[in-house]
């Protein structure tokens, strides 16, 4: 599923240049079969590892993509195009294949997470909104699965639609974040769309709209008996944790339960001890304490650490705008046209040529030991990573859905080596190239060498 009828399948939505790269194949009949494969060609200083996610959404615009009349109305009017190659677009469709590693699948540097094999005009349209997809997703995956390793076993709730950079962003975030572990979120459409759990507390204006902090939870109590968790912080923490205690046995006896208390502000690892101990002293060991605020997996970390008596945490900002890894270093780039193999050469931005598969071993704890970037009919150890999910433009079933996708990345987290459990920088994981693909890489490097020379 997409987020919005604007933006799930128009192909109005890339970049000019792959409509004027279009143009000229249209106008020179260049109709082959291309390869185009998605990768990040290195992780950000703070990352061990890479969650791929977005493919749902992916092969749902592939499914989709088309041009309106009106988008083709408009295009005519730009005069940047011929009557034609506008007619062409009108009944553009992507009919190709596409291989993935599934969602929740754990990656490194430069292995190819996506393949679209096509003619080459539908294959390059794709590339700016596949692009757009993958890389959003998959970054707030890997940051998302960094807190889930931080604070493991505990209550994480994606807290951060309402500072996403825009509404997409914030719905897919939630998405992502699920996939990468959390228990939830607070954005209610990804409740609807997704079917993610959602929750919900209340905001300081609740409080300060009340005269005082007794009536605004007793009436919030009443409105949501079954989900009655209170914002202690809004005035003096402590206090208010005093009130909570007196609060819970009148309400007791209305048969509500305050499920918890939040922390939104200030030192929250001594204040949650210090409430820890009046609620207890209360006879209110039953009720949780929940916390946010400027969280992320360092804070989640160093709470977790310092054994806070926190059961769940909100994690917003840091996580949804992955505020320290702000974006990958991804790329979609063409690996093979009519039959042969292609690369780039740029400095610091070569690519490898083929068709290519991932091949992964484990040790006999089941646990990663190392990855092979090969050709896609290369014989070797491991398990291949990227299957068929799209055959002549269909989804095959086998694509799975964010259920299988949440299950998938909670696995491959318990089998990704120790150190790169951590959220310090490891040595980096092993990442090989295959005796048959640098075979394939000198050929076409050779023939490059002659095309240069003319």
């Amino acid at each position: 599923m997409g987020t919005g009828k604007d933006t799930e399948s128009t192909l109005l939505l890339t970049d000019l240049y792959q409509l004027t790269m279009l143009h000229g194949y249209f106008e020179y009949g260049m109709e082959e079969t291309a390869v185009f494969e998605f990768f990040v060609r290195k992780l950000p200083p703070e990352r061990n590892f890479l969650v791929a996610a977005g493919l749902e959404q992916a092969l749902a615009f592939l499914e989709n993509a088309a041009f309106t009349g009106r988008e083709l109305g408009w295009l005519r009017e730009t005069g940047r195009f011929s009557d034609e190659f506008v007619d062409y677009l009108g009944e553009l469709r992507f009919t190709g294949d596409v291989h993935a590693m599934p969602e929740g699948t754990v990656f490194f540097p430069n292995e190819p997470i996506l393949r679209v094999s096509a003619p080459i005009p539908q294959a390059q349209l794709m590339e700016t909104r596949l692009i757009n997809l993958l890389h959003f997703q998959t970054l707030i995956a890997s940051k998302a699965a960094r807190c889930v390793l931080a604070a493991p076993e505990t209550l994480l709730v994606d807290f951060g639609l309402r500072r996403a950079h825009g509404a997409e962003a914030g719905l897919l975030a939630a998405r992502a974040s699920y996939l990468a572990g959390f228990t939830g979120t607070s954005t209610v459409l990804a409740g609807q769309r997704f079917g993610i759990p959602i929750f919900g507390t209340m905001a300081h204006s609740f409080v300060e709209a009340h005269d005082d902090e007794v009536a605004a939870f007793d009436h919030f109590a009443h409105a949501q008996p079954e989900n009655t968790v209170l914002l202690i912080d809004t005035y003096d923490t402590e206090a208010c944790a005093h009130k909570v205690v007196e609060l819970a046995a009148r309400l007791k006896k209305e048969g509500i339960h305050i499920k918890a208390v939040r922390l939104d502000s200030g030192d929250l690892a001594e204040h949650a001890h210090r409430v820890r101990r009046i609620l207890d002293e209360g006879g209110c060991s039953d009720i949780g304490i929940f916390s946010s605020g400027n969280l992320d997996e360092y804070t989640l970390r160093d709470l977790v650490a310092a054994g806070s008596p926190i059961g769940g945490f909100g994690v917003g900002t840091r996580m949804d705008t992955s505020n320290d890894a702000s974006y990958l270093d991804c790329a979609y780039k063409l690996t093979e046209y009519a039959g042969r193999g292609r690369r780039k050469q740029s400095e610091s931005k070569v690519t490898w040529p083929g068709v290519k598969q991932v091949f992964r071993r484990y040790d006999e704890y089941g646990r990663m030991v190392g990855d092979t970037i090969a050709l896609h009919d290369d014989e070797l150890p491991g398990e291949p990573l990227l299957a068929c999910v799209m055959r002549g433009g269909e989804r095959l079933e086998a694509a799975g859905g964010l259920p299988r996708a949440r299950e998938r990345a909670a696995r491959q987290l318990e089998q990704l080596p120790e150190p790169l459990r951590g959220l310090d920088r490891a040595a980096p994981y092993p990442v090989d190239i295959s005796q048959r693909l640098e075979a394939l890489a000198r050929q076409v490097d050779a023939e490059i060498a002659r095309q240069q020379r003319g």
